[in-house]
């Protein structure tokens, strides 16, 4: 006979301990807590984002609504809110008013699973500053961000054009492109912390952060949250140069809002989720986490190092948005395939055998010792082979040439010359003829010859 496991074991298995304790007025205040901070930090995020930028260029940033033009995006969501709304005569109805729902829902379920702080007393309650958490809590993000881009997809899709179709596919590729270099940066990380809850990573950079041990790991992070919101330089989707405004070309009002809304919902979570796994979540920095056997790491202080860290990252944001150039498709995807997930994979492989070493009894120091030297020989070797190479580039170069020579008429119509070739010059006699076939002959006996 078949023994199954009681229910209160599986369940016991499904839960982090210390969630799931809630009354259900907490869990409400929880709820609309996450809400009001992702909406609020929406409206910080884009006067936050004009300023800086302007501060970059050397102009005035908003200065006219609110204090100091705080309140400007406020201003402008209400304008959006009551601009006419549009829907194109060719659009699938039905899936474009849903595309931006799809869109947006998703972004304010991530929150769900972010350790805000430790445990603090709520109107005579013990209760954690986080609504839920799960023993595969960051696969749960990484499962709700893909819904995400569906939304996109959708909207391009469904408007009935040409560019918001390009935009919404450019989406998908990027997102399924640049999500397998996140997930791979995880990696590290889980195999330091031993599980996949985020309190329990947040638990386990109690001593030291994980990007400081994980540095590969944190950088490929960086680039990839890049890429996986669509921002600049990575912003293609929408890359106003070739696709108008990719997919939100036909979308106005509301609509276009929640779009906006979304996307930078999406900034806050991947900040969130940074500091989460590479920047000690919620935990005071060095050497403040010292004082007073770590007092500022209770009660109600950890939020202060939290959002800290989040406006620290949307600042990376601005940063890139207000220096680099956008970059070129095939650039993104090459990158992208060809640098950052090898990257990712060969750093597993590293992690993994320095964490086997480590259970095996290998002393840290010697570990960092050989570690050390390997990644020195690699430098070293990054440097040197480049010069080889080079070197032979140059004599390849002055090396005598057998391409035959350029004919711009070869088949059958003008083509112009490449940067390294030249057009032949047609010779002329003393009468001002050629000496065979004047050009306009040559034009017209190209096809045959």
């Amino acid at each position: 006979m078949i023994a199954y496991p009681a229910l209160a074991e599986i369940r016991a298995v499904d839960q982090v301990e210390g969630f799931g304790d809630d009354p259900w007025w907490i869990i409400a205040i929880k709820c609309l807590a996450i809400f009001v901070i992702l909406v609020l930090m929406t409206l910080f995020t884009i006067v936050f984002e004009r300023k800086v930028v302007a501060k970059m260029q050397h102009r005035v940033g908003p200065n006219r609504v609110g204090p100091k033009g705080w309140l400007q995006s406020l201003a402008d969501g209400v304008k959006l809110m009551l601009k006419e709304d549009i829907i194109p005569k060719a659009a699938d109805k039905i899936v474009y008013v849903l595309a931006p729902i799809v869109a947006v829902v998703p972004a304010f379920l991530i929150f769900a699973v972010i350790p805000l702080g430790p445990e603090v007393s709520m109107f005579g309650q013990t209760t954690r500053l986080q609504l839920t958490d799960t023993p595969v809590a960051v696969l749960l993000v990484l499962a709700i961000a893909s819904v995400g881009v569906y939304g996109l997809m959708l909207a391009g899709w469904s408007s009935g054009s040409t560019y918001p179709l390009l935009g919404g596919l450019r989406s998908s590729a990027q997102v399924i492109s640049y999500e397998l270099a996140m997930g791979l940066s995880f990696v590290g990380v889980f195999l330091f912390a031993g599980t996949m809850s985020t309190s329990g990573i947040v638990e386990g950079q109690e001593r030291l952060w994980y990007g400081l041990i994980l540095v590969p790991s944190f950088v490929v992070y960086l680039i990839s949250m890049v890429g996986e919101v669509n921002r600049a330089p990575f912003d293609l989707p929408e890359a106003e140069g070739e696709l108008v405004a990719g997919w939100g070309t036909e979308y106005s009002s509301i609509k276009y809002a929640l779009f906006f809304l979304a996307e930078y919902i999406n900034m806050v979570n991947v900040s969130a989720l940074a500091t989460t796994l590479f920047l000690g979540g919620w935990r005071a920095p060095w050497p403040l986490s010292a004082i007073n056997d770590g007092m500022f790491n209770e009660g109600w202080w950890p939020l202060l190092w939290f959002f800290g860290k989040v406006i620290a990252l949307l600042f990376l944001f601005i940063w890139l948005r207000g220096t680099l150039p956008r970059l070129r498709y095939d650039q993104f995807m090459k990158f992208g395939w060809k640098v950052l997930i090898p990257v990712s994979l060969g750093w597993i492989v590293l992690v993994a055998g320095m964490r086997l070493a480590l259970n095996e009894g290998v002393q840290r120091e010697e570990l960092m010792m050989w570690g050390g030297g390997a990644l020195a020989a690699i430098l070293v070797a990054s440097f040197v082979i480049p010069l080889f190479t080079e070197r032979r580039a140059d004599v390849d170069e002055d090396e005598p040439s057998a391409e035959p020579e350029f004919d711009p008429f070869a088949g059958g119509h003008p083509v112009p010359p490449l940067p390294d070739q030249q057009v032949p010059a047609v010779p002329v006699t003393a009468g001002g003829t050629a000496d065979e076939t004047t050009e306009s002959e040559a034009r017209e006996e190209g096809p045959s010859a």
